[in-house]
């Protein structure tokens, strides 16, 4: 399983249990806290109902009281109500008074009247000085069926001369309960789902910054030269790829020495041998036309060095600068035709001929170093296409950039050569000039590489076809540029 599965997992496991604890915990406290409620109102009335009776009860005329009517009237009302989407059609409070006996005198629902209710404890305790309250199921079968009494005494001076209990059953607030229940468990879902989301996006979001460094980590381990992911709203994942980033420099630098100094000594032999031999030479008595051609050799040696050491330097700083710090919008097609311009005397001298079809080009980059790479693909192209020749030019749009193919008609590159044309210091015999250094080819495809494009050379009968592919300079399509 995946580590962020593993979080998100582990995150659901606990908010889960967390929310049943809590939707347990409210379910618990709901009925209790109602039923309080609903005891603490029933108080209030008794005693409202106890002082109202008391006047009567005192003058012995409790059966013409007005208690007694307030009473019948109150049980025959139907109050056709909606109390918080509850319908209510009928009274469901039930109020009796007993005497210091016990004894029921009155009932609202007539049907205790004179029974014995002293060992009821709504009426012992209240009888006996103390609060009196109980509850009593009026079904054993059913669960929900408890009613609730409350009690007051009904005082004659310091004498307590009957008591006046209030009733309602529990299965009153069951409705109210139940929309209680129902909203908590709405409210509940909603704030799970909102968690679980946000569970959802955190660990997308955890998933993908871990994935990004594993992808960098892959391209470096293949060599690739992948930028340093930045995680601006994560530090620690952003200290972590700055690490792997200075771990790839460090490996990158000691690979890339040892590389260049195999190369460099390989490449210099040949030449230190040259100058070394001439040099041994020049010491011996030689015609002058013989000492004009070693110094000739060593000219020409030197020369060859310096163009080594100078295309060596301009590779290794492009290599350690990984990225453009500036690009700029450049006009492809402008470069291209300057370029082609400055090599007009060598075409001319060739007569080889330039086809070019070139629509208007935007691409973002450095001016300098595209048209280096331009020239070292151009130069390339006349030097291996034979006299009065042609040089095809072509650019075309493709997706989120521009495609450019150069393609002459020279001699094919051999099979074993394809895969090595753009490695450093490798380079093919030219039929019009000497041997180059090898490095044109790799510079050119670091330049490329830093535009983030990418260049390839293919045999293309009947000659060879180079293609650069460089991104545009802004994020729309070039193609439905050209094409609208």
């Amino acid at each position: 399983m995946r580590f962020s599965w593993r979080i998100f997992a582990g995150y659901f496991l606990l908010l889960g249990l967390l929310a049943a604890y809590v939707v347990s915990v409210v379910r618990d406290e709901i009925k209790p806290a109602m039923r309080r409620s609903a005891e603490a109102v029933l108080l209030d009335t008794a005693n409202l109902l106890a002082e109202m009776v008391q006047p009567d009860m005192v003058a012995g005329r409790l059966d013409d009281g007005r208690l007694a009517a307030t009473l019948q009237r109150f049980a025959a009302r139907q109050p056709q109500a909606e109390v918080w989407g509850v319908r209510q059609d009928h009274t469901q409070l039930r109020v009796y008074l007993t005497d210091a006996r016990g004894v029921v005198l009155l009932d609202s629902a007539g049907q205790a009247v004179g029974q014995d209710y002293s060992r009821w404890r709504d009426v012992a305790l209240t009888l006996r000085g103390q609060y009196g309250a109980r509850s009593t199921l009026a079904d054993a079968a059913n669960p929900l069926s408890t009613v609730m009494y409350v009690a007051a005494p009904v005082r004659d001076g310091q004498r307590i001369i009957g008591v006046l209990t209030v009733s309602r059953p529990n299965l009153a607030m069951q409705p109210h309960i139940e929309r209680s229940e129902a909203k908590l468990g709405r409210l509940i879902g909603v704030v799970l789902l909102a968690a679980l989301l946000l569970g959802a996006l955190f660990s997308w979001w955890l998933s993908r910054g871990i994935t990004r460094l594993t992808r960098f980590a892959d391209s470096v381990s293949a060599g690739g030269s992948a930028p340093v992911p930045h995680f601006a709203a994560n530090r620690e994942l952003d200290t972590l790829a700055q690490a792997l980033g200075r771990m790839r420099s460090e490996l990158d630098g000691k690979a890339y020495v040892e590389h260049y100094v195999h190369d460099l000594t390989h490449e210099l032999k040949s030449p230190l041998a040259g100058l070394r031999a001439s040099a041994e030479l020049l010491q011996d008595d030689l015609p002058p036309a013989e000492r004009a051609r070693f110094l000739q050799h060593i000219d020409s040696e030197s020369v060859r060095l310096q163009q080594i050491v100078d295309h060596l330097l301009q590779l290794a700083s492009l290599e350690a600068t990984g990225r453009l710090k500036q690009p700029q919008p450049l006009p492809l097609t402008e470069l291209l035709a300057g370029e082609l311009q400055a090599l007009a005397p060598q075409l001319g001298a060739r007569r080889v001929t330039p086809v070019a079809t070139l629509p208007q080009a935007m691409v973002a980059g450095d001016a300098f170093l595209l048209r280096q790479a331009l020239r070292n693909i151009l130069q390339n192209a006349i030097d291996f296409t034979a006299d009065e020749g042609c040089i095809s030019l072509q650019l075309l749009p493709v997706a989120k950039g521009w495609q450019l193919q150069i393609a002459n008609d020279g001699p094919p590159v051999p099979d074993y050569a394809l895969g090595r044309l753009f490695d450093r210091f490798y380079s093919l015999p030219r039929p019009h000039g000497p041997k180059s250094s090898g490095l044109g080819l790799a510079l050119t495809r670091t330049i490329v590489q830093l535009h983030g494009g990418d260049i390839t050379l293919t045999n293309q009968p009947p000659g060879v076809c180079v293609t650069l592919r460089l991104p545009a300079s802004d994020a729309a399509n070039p193609l439905a540029r050209v094409l609208a």
